[in-house]
């Protein structure tokens, strides 16, 4: 299982920027393993993106835009399902990881489970 975050290395976009800084800084800062994929500098990038990007997930006009969060091919969302998640303690569920135990979201589980 591979996460794959793709970005948009030269977004124009002060909001997106920042995004996609939470999200891979999250990413990073809690050592979760990822593939930073650039749709602006790869147009395989970008086009499989579009392509992967569930109807019901894309915006009502225009392409999806970045960040997008995949596990190997599975969707999982966008800023907001990713920041909604670690707002929830639920990041690893929402990556289909599992939670490494000590962590909040682990401790959690464990106390819904008791």
């Amino acid at each position: 299982m591979v996460i794959r975050v793709y970005i948009a290395s030269s977004s124009g976009s002060t909001a997106i920027k920042k995004q996609q800084q939470d999200v891979l800084g999250f990413l990073e800062a809690n050592k979760i393993e990822f593939e930073e994929k650039d749709i602006a500098a790869n147009e395989e990038n970008r086009k499989w993106m579009r392509e992967n990007v569930p109807e019901e997930s894309r915006p009502t006009t225009g392409n999806p835009l970045p960040p997008r969060i995949f596990n190997d091919s599975r969707y999982l969302g966008d800023y907001e399902a990713f920041f909604e998640a670690r707002e929830n303690n639920a990041v690893y569920a929402f990556l289909g990881l599992t939670a490494p135990p000590g962590s909040k979201e682990a401790e959690a589980l464990a106390k819904q489970q008791a």
